[in-house]
């Protein structure tokens, strides 16, 4: 997206903290976003609203598409913030269910869907993404699986990167591809997460020889199965 223009007159306010300025040209910015969208977002409107300059605003968002993305971040605030409650599926079926209920809002979905094809295009948006918003997330969600690792509630061997994209890949083919985005529901999210982590589960011997059981009546018991020692 566009770089930032050099400099324009300000509104004379005398001088501010930058938090407090920082705030003014987020909210103005989201207000641009969430109104007119990624196409009708521009640094000068944002300008015009927050009265700030757009020096002040270059030092800050090296460009427009940064500049969206950080007003985003800013109007939606930590809804998508993962925790840790020591609940494997529940924690993963929160985590995507946030995120699957703010895409589902109007013009919040709209919104990021429009960012994220922005940012295919835009190397310096793609960067901002994967800086504020793809890397934390993707880190947050691999740090789950990893606990739960720990705990023993998901295999040894599993591969926590390749889980976070078996579950989050469905949700942003449907975020992404117009004729799938109202199938995005809360209950495709949790059966993606359950389906997932189904073959994650860590299972004791008691489980597998259970399983084995439920084969064989399955099959007429006409196949004999190796005996499985369960620990007393």
């Amino acid at each position: 997206m566009d770089a930032i223009p050099a400099d324009t007159p300000r509104r004379g306010r005398g001088r501010r903290p930058i938090a407090e300025v920082r705030a003014d040209v987020l909210d103005a910015a989201a207000s641009v976003l969430l109104a007119e969208g990624v196409g009708g977002f521009t640094v000068e409107k944002v300008l015009s609203a927050s009265g700030v300059s757009s020096a002040t605003v270059a030092r800050h968002w090296p460009s427009r598409g940064a500049l969206a993305l950080d007003a985003y971040l800013h109007a939606v605030g930590d809804e998508l913030a993962a925790r840790d409650t020591g609940d494997l599926r529940a924690d993963m079926q929160r985590m995507v269910g946030a995120f699957v209920r703010l895409v589902r809002r109007a013009p919040e979905g709209r919104v990021f869907a429009q960012l994220v094809g922005a940012a295919q295009t835009d190397a310096e948006l793609a960067a901002q993404f994967d800086h504020h918003y793809f890397g934390p997330r993707r880190r947050e969600a691999v740090v789950l699986l990893e606990r739960a690792k720990s705990r023993g509630q998901i295999r040894a061997d599993a591969d926590s990167s390749f889980l976070v994209d078996l579950i989050w890949g469905p949700c942003y083919i449907r975020l992404l591809l117009p004729h799938l985005t109202d199938q995005l529901t809360p209950a495709f999210a949790r059966r993606v997460v359950d389906t997932v982590l189904a073959g994650a589960y860590a299972s004791s011997a008691s489980e597998d020889r259970t399983m084995d059981e439920r084969a064989q009546r399955r099959s007429g018991g006409r196949q004999s199965l190796p005996h499985r020692s369960v620990p007393a």
